[in-house]
């Protein structure tokens, strides 16, 4: 992998396409099901993250359930990550994932990656729901011209800087549909046989999912489940 360098003191500024994919329900997985559950998951996550970005670097870092990852480019990072979030939604032991990405200049130091690039797309990984694949707009204009289907979101406040940022969701995996997450352990309907009680009552995957909704529903109702508003047309 060669990406475009010029030095900064004793570091080394290069451009990269830097993303961030988490387990979105890891947290709550841990806490209902139990430790040894939630690392195989995290286990099997690994796996698939490892298939997808061979021949390209390794994950720059792991943090928890989150990895890091660096591409030279826009189009190769949407080819990699294509794969792994095709991959994920097709395994049946993990929930949805969350992805952001986001191209720059980023400093390399003793193999990490730091700069504001990397801290926008941090932020934005933050941002994003269940499911989803938020991403600036370079790396919008790249998935359009390969005829990946987005969607504008808006401009959108990013802590610490001082412009808004236009963001897009981008389809690299199958839609969705909201109405069948489980807003606990945000594991997507068509994995699991656990049904909802009424129509209008969240689905869960399982009656453990169910009892930590009834005990604090509060806790894990997020409206729209965490994902950004479209833009007006």
């Amino acid at each position: 992998m060669h990406f475009a360098r010029d030095s900064v003191g004793e570091q080394e500024r290069e451009q990269a396409t830097v993303a961030f994919i988490d387990l979105a329900g890891f947290s709550a997985i841990t806490d209902i099901y139990g430790d040894e559950n939630a690392l195989q998951m995290l286990d099997v996550f690994e796996d698939l993250v490892r298939q997808a970005v061979e021949g390209h670097s390794p994950p720059v870092k792991w943090i928890g359930d989150e990895v890091m990852l660096a591409f030279p480019d826009p189009g190769s990072g949407l080819s990699a990550l294509g794969r792994l979030l095709t991959a994920c939604r097709k395994e049946p032991r993990l929930p949805l994932t969350r992805t952001s990405v986001h191209h720059g200049a980023v400093l390399r130091r003793s193999g990490d990656l730091f700069g504001s690039t990397v801290n926008i797309a941090a932020r934005l990984a933050a941002l994003a729901g269940p499911g989803q694949f938020l991403a600036t707009e370079a790396i919008a204009r790249v998935a359009a011209a390969e005829g990946i289907s987005i969607r504008a979101l808006g401009r959108t406040a990013i802590r610490s800087l001082p412009d808004a940022l236009p963001l897009f969701d981008i389809q690299l995996a199958p839609e969705l549909d909201p109405a069948w997450i489980d807003p606990v352990c945000k594991m997507y309907a068509p994995f699991a046989p656990f049904r909802r009680d009424a129509a209008e009552d969240p689905w869960f995957c399982s009656p453990r999912c169910a009892e930590a909704y009834a005990r604090s529903p509060g806790t894990y109702r997020v409206a729209g489940n965490g994902r950004l508003p479209e833009a007006d047309a």
